[in-house]
């Protein structure tokens, strides 16, 4: 099993969600992260889809996605010729003891402490997803009590893989 990180440049339309994830339920695939915004243009919205499977499986995504009738231009964002990145919010529970020493494996991390109570830290992280999961292992001794991820947002380097519609 391998993943691969799919662009999707889609028209900004009631539905166009809806009708990728069907196909994705329907056919039994699985999305292991989505994010979507709205692009430059309002006219269009950029899906990142993460998924895994054999090369079959996911030649056979990128093929029965690209037919969908919004989509305008689906690629793969390949490591190393991309950037990823993903916005985590933790919540951890902390007290005064324990807040200066999470605050010192924030700050290695240059994740910024977003909320403080008497009893918790929300700390939010944004790097890809190597740099979430170790910061996440650091924080092994402390009770999190929530985690909240978008998932991953990408965009090929450079200007030769950019789609102008």
């Amino acid at each position: 099993m391998q993943k691969k990180v799919f662009q999707l440049l889609v028209d900004n339309t009631p539905g166009v969600l809806s009708r990728i994830s069907g196909l994705f339920s329907r056919r039994g695939y699985n999305i292991e992260s989505i994010t979507a915004g709205v692009t430059a243009d309002p006219k269009f919205t950029r899906i990142t889809i993460v998924t895994s499977g054999n090369d079959e499986i996911l030649d056979q995504i990128e093929k029965q996605v690209g037919k969908l009738v919004d989509i305008r231009d689906i690629k793969e964002l390949k490591q190393g010729e991309s950037v990823y990145r993903e916005l985590c919010l933790i919540k951890v529970k902390a007290d005064p003891m324990q807040r200066q020493a999470i605050i010192a494996v924030a700050d290695i991390f240059r994740a910024n402490i977003i909320d403080v109570s008497k009893e918790s830290l929300i700390i939010e992280l944004t790097g890809d997803q190597d740099k979430i999961e170790a910061f996440i292992g650091l924080l092994d001794g402390y009770e999190i009590l929530e985690l909240a991820r978008t998932g991953i947002a990408g965009l090929g380097r450079g200007i030769e893989n950019v789609t102008y519609l």
